[in-house]
């Protein structure tokens, strides 16, 4: 394969070399170098790199105004490094409003950065040969520069109807049946779940859950933005809350979310050997205990395969699957695994998720 062209973005020079050392492999180039925000933004314009390595703060222009102008101007993938404050977490979050795509949590010393080899390549790879990522980035953000925070917006307009896109001949459930809609997302979800959340209207009749990959931290700064921007309630999950209707929950970073007999929430270390905490399986095989066929699945963006172990039990108990279409996620790999497993019942583009979610619970079928 082409190697993917990288440009590193951060005033440490000495951060700037690990990166150079670790990142030094065949399926990777790193073309230049930037000290400050400024700079990056020249070199992308000149460079024209598929991935950039951001960091967030830097002198003469920090990172997140450098994101503004690199997506105004050439959209390009962008990886922020992040410090594993709150402070951190809030602007790390607000970068994935903004346009950036994921983030790598920023370390102190060569042998922490190093410890991180396999995460960053991987992320590269993946975000620099998604042929369609330029392309979907440029329809995004290249006409406006988003400088304005997002505020509660209570009359947003209920998404029209949207009618199934079906994988296989199974029909959609009738809505009153459906008492619960489950979301498992990874790299790219901030800014996927920033385009559905906030178009879902506040008397949704059943709540959401949501599993997205983050560290601690992380998720708690993800709720507070979409809450800032949706109709419907926003939060990170808590231990031992009642589930309620036009809520949706956040799995919180660095643990696992299950669903209990008496709809609430469980919030424990267990399964401990578990790669990702919070995992979309966990979360499904809680759902399928407790909802049978009364749930739906919404397999989104992200790295991997998780989530397809769990999905594929909800489809065989009579629940209702729905994957995002590949073309329109920043990484296929989970909803590419559901489609490829045959798990997927109807498979629907990114803008139309929100509408999909109003079809089924609210709407009867089109």
């Amino acid at each position: 394969m082409t190697p993917v062209k990288v440009l590193l973005v951060d005033d440490s020079l000495f951060m700037r070399n690990s990166l150079k050392k670790i990142l030094s492999v065949p399926e990777i180039q790193i073309i230049d170098t930037a000290s400050n925000g400024k700079e990056g933004v020249e070199k992308n314009l000149a460079l024209n790199p598929d991935v950039i390595l951001l960091d967030i703060e830097m002198p003469v222009m920090n990172g997140l105004d450098a994101l503004k102008e690199i997506m105004s101007t050439n959209p390009t993938a962008v990886l922020m490094f992040s410090t594993l404050t709150q402070d951190g977490a809030e602007a790390t979050v607000k970068s994935l409003s903004l346009g950036a795509l994921d983030f790598i949590p920023k370390k102190s010393s060569y042998f922490d950065v190093s410890s991180a080899k396999e995460e960053l390549i991987k992320k590269i790879v993946e975000l620099g040969s998604n042929k369609f990522l330029k392309a979907n980035l440029k329809a995004k953000f290249a006409r406006t520069v988003r400088t304005v925070e997002p505020i509660k917006q209570p009359t947003v307009a209920k998404p029209p109807p949207v009618a199934p896109n079906y994988q296989t001949t199974r029909k959609r459930p009738n809505p009153t049946d459906i008492k619960v809609v489950c979301i498992g997302i990874s790299t790219g979800g901030p800014a996927a779940l920033q385009e559905v959340i906030p178009r879902i209207p506040e008397n949704l009749p059943v709540p959401i859950l949501i599993v997205q990959h983050m560290p601690p931290l992380f998720t708690e700064s993800l709720a507070k933005r979409l809450n800032q921007s949706s109709q419907i309630t926003v939060v990170e999950a808590k231990d031992g809350e009642q589930l309620q209707a036009g809520t949706a929950y956040i799995a919180k970073g660095g643990v696992q979310m299950k669903i209990t007999n008496k709809h609430t929430i469980s919030l424990t270390t267990e399964p401990a050997n578990e790669l990702f905490k919070p995992s979309v399986n966990v979360m499904m095989d809680s759902v399928v205990n407790v909802y049978r066929d009364k749930a739906v699945g919404i397999i989104m963006t992200g790295m991997g395969n998780d989530g397809k172990i769990g999905l594929g039990k909800l489809a065989e108990v009579g629940g209702y699957v729905i994957a995002q279409k590949p073309d329109t996620c920043v990484v296929a790999g989970m909803p590419g695994s559901v489609i490829e497993a045959k798990i997927a019942h109807e498979i629907q583009p990114l803008n139309n998720i929100a509408g999909t979610i109003c079809s089924l619970v609210q709407l009867l079928p089109v």
